[in-house]
């Protein structure tokens, strides 16, 4: 049991290290509206995993990944909501001038936590191979005679807070660099680097739905 508990977590730390939608918002966030904000978009994406970890205990995930019509729903809602964020980031950027100082970030628009939150939670809600790697991943470290329930609701508390614990690490370390990713030239770099990432990714989303 504890063998199968440990694997699960090891093989959730190396999947949760991968750059993904959450770690480009965690680190926008946190140039946008500091460690408050960054911590914000972390937990949303944290419960949002959690979520649809009870998804998947229920059923739901494995009943989306069968039915095709839905599952490229949510993908295809996924997808607009990065292109979304992506959009919006590149917007500001052409509305905003460098000599904006009104912001944490020089010509890039604060953040207030409740935003920053609900982006992460969004984000993490609206992409359901989160929802798949459970249904895929849990049963090879489901031992036998124990619920398969109890467990995957385990896993997905143990994945959420790593999930949790690595991004906060990631706002704390973009935090400890705060004033020179404030710059307007680093901050306006990144803010356009990151809105081209996430319109890529949603992109890339669409692409794989549709095909699907």
């Amino acid at each position: 049991m504890s063998t199968a508990i440990l694997g699960f977590a090891l093989f959730a730390l190396v999947v949760t290290v991968v750059p993904g939608p959450d770690l480009l918002l965690v680190l926008r966030n946190t140039l946008r509206g500091g460690r408050r904000a960054g911590a914000a978009t972390a937990t949303g994406a944290a419960i949002g995993s959690l979520a649809w970890a009870v998804a998947a205990a229920c059923g739901l995930a494995a009943a989306l990944a069968r039915w095709d019509a839905a599952f490229m729903v949510v993908r295809l809602a996924g997808a607009a909501y990065l292109l979304l964020l992506g959009a919006q980031a590149l917007w500001a950027l052409r509305a905003g001038s460098p000599e904006q100082s009104a912001s944490p970030a020089a010509g890039v628009a604060p953040i207030a936590s409740r935003q920053a939150f609900r982006q992460g939670l969004l984000s993490c809600l609206l992409n359901p191979k989160v929802g798949v790697f459970f249904v895929a991943v849990v049963p090879q470290f489901l031992p036998e005679g124990h619920s398969v329930l109890a467990l995957t609701l385990l896993y997905g508390l143990i994945d959420a807070v790593i999930a949790a614990g690595w991004l906060l690490l990631v706002v704390l370390a973009a935090d400890r660099l705060v004033e020179w990713l404030r710059r307007p030239r680093v901050a306006r770099a990144l803010e356009g680097t990151a809105g081209g990432a996430l319109l890529t990714l949603g992109t890339v989303t669409a692409v794989e739905a549709a095909r699907a």
